[in-house]
């Protein structure tokens, strides 16, 4: 399954796997998420986490339509304009489930600004590693301009939302860029301390997180 695939594509990236399997946390349609939730979804993607009785229970939520897509334009094959959002939508949703899982076994917690943040550069690092394989090792040097200034929010997000949703974009793209033009560019890239990179800003909490995306 393709959410199986992105979990793992994640994994190796930050050698950071995770005992859970995203596809066992689904949550089939929009009715079972808003009883979940408590609340009508808009999204085609949202992780639900609901404490109950000490317990933490996390379900995640992908639109069918969305699926049946990538199932048909498998980006982990073939990345592309034509499903490079339904990618961005699948992956963010993996990326929460991921850092939720790692971040709980680790007793540590986890601000919505910093899910966020992590899943923005989910998307581009993810999206590097796919096309650099797939294009023979040519760098997709309009892969940045498209997931960071390309971007629009749901209309019916509150202001406390929309301003989240904007740092991380902006924090996200200052770090990404930052290590695009330190080890991916031509005549000086260093793809090895590139992951090495990706790897300390994963483990990093948000503070850090911030730090690293400001140098």
């Amino acid at each position: 399954m393709i959410l199986r695939r992105m979990q793992e594509l994640l994994a190796r990236l930050y050698d950071a796997p995770v005992e859970q399997d995203v596809e066992d946390y689904l949550i089939p349609d929009r009715e079972r998420l808003a009883e979940l939730s408590g609340e009508e979804c808009h999204a085609d993607e949202q992780v639900v986490l609901v404490e109950k009785r000490g317990e933490v229970r996390v379900g995640v939520y992908i639109d069918r339509s969305v699926l049946a897509r990538l199932e048909q334009r498998d980006p982990l094959d073939a990345l592309s304009d034509e499903n490079l959002r339904d990618y961005c939508t699948a992956i963010e949703g993996v990326s929460h489930f991921n850092y939720l899982m790692w971040s709980l076994a680790r007793s540590r917690n986890v601000s919505l600004l910093e899910l966020e943040l992590q899943a923005d550069v989910d998307k581009y690092a993810g999206a590097v590693k796919l096309l650099t394989a797939q294009e023979c090792g040519h760098f997709p040097v309009l892969l940045h301009r498209r997931l960071f200034d390309r971007v629009g929010y749901l209309p019916h997000l509150n202001e406390e939302s929309r301003c989240r949703y904007e740092a991380a974009n902006r924090h996200a793209a200052r770090f990404c860029r930052s290590l695009e033009e330190r080890f991916l560019r031509p005549r000086r890239s260093r793809p090895e301390a590139w992951v090495s990179a990706l790897r300390q800003f994963f483990r990093s909490g948000q503070q850090e997180k911030l730090r690293l995306a400001a140098m």
